[in-house]
């Protein structure tokens, strides 16, 4: 008899099924409720069971469901405080609060699990009697494991009685409610509308938690890490003025990043979070808790601080950035030793602190400039990753593939653009200034009003500098020196979630933004320093639409390196049926500047012409790890698999936004891919009604090796062999069932046996492939079909 058998066995014996606890007290059963510290020393044999044995299940059975904001039930299984924390029935995404919510962020807005009690937070684990039966029958997660071993799933290819939509209601029990919820809900045990955990995995879990689920202390820094931490913390926390400016600015710029040190060359790198205390280094972290990184920290001197990431790795939050001697170098030749004198340092007053134009007035344009650029794909990413991605309100105002330029910032180095940006300070204003209860409407009145302003003065300004075309060629695009490869990004959303990775990846798309200091700076405070994911509805409202304008700014930018004549013809291709106020802005937006381009067009297809030139001018920096080429496969797969990318129409549609491709070569190889289908539109202006401007006829697809997007919905398993059936039937969906047929026909889907060991293929080739990037993948949105 195996261990899964006999702990089921025992359960049924000494408790004569569910019904009967169903009408007892827990508390006479097995004590009151007391928060219990389960945490041991790393030598102890329990500490090291969990490390070694029980956390890998946790991570790749529960953490894939469990992680950041939008994990079921605010259940962040990712780290040994989200477990202890337990779960929350309040929604963190709910878009229609009139009023801000109190923050919950884990690490954050509570110290200690007693904490997160008084917030409304139920444990998850047993917090009474410490007996082996109670740690069962009184622990959420044992209960749910449990009921999922009692009924497994339907045999059936579509599951029945679950709903997996985003939006989907929760139910999130307490162990108190738990007996309905089986009764209510007897198939919805954990992992829930996934697979059984294997034998192996039930029984080690099952285990732990009857021993009291004990869980590992703090994993220390090694001593090559310290010394880093030390090193960086020294730079970052000196008392001249220079550098405590410099230092807020790297903070509010990198606070969402996970650092690490890439000089150490670490197989597995360890990741750190930049922080705000009131302790100089040396002493333990105090952090300093505000909704925003601007916000005042109500101490008198502020000290930056690298703490380790103490949660699992997942790619929806995961933005890399490397810390070496050379970026050390920079910011020091950058902030530190550059040419200016700081008198006074900025309050933290609102309208100050949420205006990076007013806050650094005194750091040279260009420092700021180039640390963006420096990790342009980071700078984009933590509005892309951060928490304002979650939701297709926040994501409707970009199109689903483009490509973004940035202009050079020695070449826009010159005090007449210096003094430009200082005199328009009052006029890049944003939303963050209106905190986290804002009324929309006639807030965006008044930015719509001011962000004219600023366009009037930007457009006398540059029709000044350029007049003529004088300046006006590619040379004021940054190619990144001819090294960076942060010099042309790709932005992919996925409906509800968007990804962006270095290069020109795909077919020359559509749209392209071109982007100066003020924009991605802008950009920055609107939708990642600023922006409040506990803030209400009118706050989310009114940041998609200053979006908007933002988003215009960078487009025209784009079509200003485009011949006169066709600027506001293309720029207008892109708004078909247009509202007239749009219209009137586009007019506004484009016409007034008037200064011809020096770009040299030889066709009636400027813009091909132009992402030709530019593709040419940043090869040097253009990435090809994305390419379908060297892959095993024979060439004639290879070119069947680039076929891909020519298919487009209506048929598209019934295509998820992410599926991965897992393709065993005839050598015995594994490759992963990515296809993304981007949804077309005519314009994506509307707030609420997207499906009204969607163009299904221009969907189109984007095949790429490796992984891009953190939800994959579905999973196809095929052999080199099938590569020309599996882009035949692509190329000939029309409807439902005959994308259901290619599922029949490659799907691993979410009711299979196989999902599980398929899930760990993928991560694993993942993982191996892509190391620093990597970060478990999220299946909240893995479709049912």
């Amino acid at each position: 008899m195996n261990l899964r058998t006999f702990l089921m066995l025992a359960v049924v014996t000494l408790f004569a099924g569910c019904a009967t606890y169903a009408g007892l007290n827990l508390d006479q059963l097995f004590g009151e409720e007391k928060v219990i510290d389960r945490r041991l020393d790393l030598a102890s044999n329990q500490s090291d069971f969990f490390l070694n044995e029980v956390k890998p299940i946790i991570d790749n059975r529960c953490v894939v469901c469990h992680a950041c904001y939008d994990a079921p039930c605010q259940l962040k299984m990712s780290s040994v405080e989200g477990i202890d924390r337990g779960a929350s029935k309040e929604l963190v995404y709910q878009g229609t609060r009139l009023t801000a919510a109190t923050p919950s962020r884990l690490f954050e807005d509570a110290d200690t699990t007693e904490q997160w009690r008084s917030m409304g937070f139920h444990p998850v684990l047993n917090e009474r009697m410490q007996t082996p039966t109670a740690n069962l029958e009184a622990g959420l997660v044992a209960k749910m494991l449990m009921q999922k071993e009692e009924h497994p799933l339907p045999d059936e290819t579509q599951l029945t009685g679950f709903d997996f939509s985003v939006d989907r209601d929760q139910v999130c029990p307490t162990i108190e409610e738990y007996p309905q919820y089986q009764q209510d809900y007897p198939t919805w045990g954990m992992p829930y509308g996934m697979p059984n955990l294997d034998s192996k995995e039930y029984s080690t879990l099952l285990s732990w938690l009857q021993d009291g689920a004990i869980m590992n202390e703090q994993i220390p820094l090694t001593m090559e890490q310290q010394a880093l931490v030390d090193e960086y913390e020294a730079m970052l926390n000196k008392s001249a003025r220079k550098v405590q400016l410099s230092a807020r600015y790297i903070y509010e710029h990198l606070f969402l990043s996970h650092l690490y040190f890439s000089d150490l060359n670490e197989t597995k790198p360890r990741f750190f979070t930049l922080v705000r205390s009131s302790t100089p280094p040396g002493e333990p972290v105090k952090r300093i808790v505000t909704r925003r990184p601007y916000d005042d920290p109500q101490v008198d001197r502020v000290y930056y601080r690298l703490i380790p990431e103490q949660g699992t790795i997942v790619d929806k939050t995961h933005m890399p950035f490397a810390l070496n001697e050379q970026r050390m170098l920079n910011w020091k030749k950058w902030f530190i030793d550059a040419d200016y004198t700081v008198a006074e340092l900025p309050g933290y007053q609102v309208h100050v602190a949420a205006n990076p134009m007013t806050a650094f007035i005194n750091l040279p344009v260009k420092a700021r400039f180039k640390f963006m650029l420096d990790n342009a794909q980071n700078t984009i990413n933590a509005f892309i990753k951060g928490p304002v991605c979650r939701g297709q309100l926040a994501l409707n105002v970009i199109n689903d593939r483009f490509w973004v330029f940035f202009l050079d910032p020695d070449k826009s180095d010159i005090p007449e653009v210096n003094e430009f940006y200082r005199s328009q300070a009052d006029n890049l204003k944003l939303p963050g200034e209106l905190e986290s209860n804002t009324l929309p409407i006639t807030n965006w009145v008044s930015y719509s009003r001011q962000q004219a302003r600023y366009l009037e003065a930007k457009s006398a300004f540059i029709n000044d500098w350029f007049k003529d075309g004088q300046y006006l060629t590619t040379d004021v695009i940054w190619t990144g020196n001819g090294t960076n490869p942060n010099a042309a990004l790709t932005v992919f959303r996925h409906f509800d979630s968007a990804s962006v990775v270095q290069g020109l990846v795909g077919t020359p798309p559509k749209t392209a933004w071109v982007l100066d200091y003020a924009l991605i700076e802008r950009i920055h405070y609107l939708l990642v320093a600023g922006f409040d994911v506990y803030g209400n509805f009118g706050h989310q409202l009114i940041t998609r639409m200053f979006m908007d304008f933002l988003r215009l700014e960078g487009e025209s930018n784009f079509v200003a390196l485009l011949p006169l004549d066709v600027r506001h013809q293309e720029q207008s291709s892109w708004y078909q049926n247009q509202s007239t106020q749009l219209s009137d802005y586009l007019q506004r937006n484009v016409k007034p500047f008037n200064q011809p381009t020096q770009v040299p067009y030889q066709t009636d297809n400027p813009k091909a012409e132009l992402y030709d030139i530019l593709k040419t001018q940043l090869s040097p920096v253009l990435t090809s790890r994305y390419k379908i080429e060297q892959t095993g496969f024979s060439h004639s797969n290879e070119e069947a698999l680039r076929e891909v990318q020519s298919i487009r129409g209506k048929g598209l549609v019934y295509l998820p936004q992410i599926m991965m491709l897992m393709i065993e070569s005839k050598a015995g190889e594994d490759q992963l891919f990515t296809l993304l289908h981007n949804n077309a539109h005519t314009n994506i202006s509307s707030l609420f009604d997207e499906q009204s401007n969607r163009d299904p006829k221009n969907d189109d697809l984007t095949l790429v090796r490796g992984v891009i997007g953190s939800y994959p919905a579905a999973y196809l398993s095929l052999t080199e062999d099938q590569i020309p059936q599996l882009v035949k039937m692509l190329k000939n969906i029309q409807s439902e069932e005959d994308y259901v047929k290619l599922l029949d026909s490659f799907a691993i889907r979410r009711s299979d046996d196989g999902f599980w060991p398929f899930s760990d293929r993928v991560h694993r080739w993942y993982q191996q492939n892509q190391p620093i990037e990597f970060g478990l993948l999220d299946y909240n949105r893995f479709e049912n079909r």
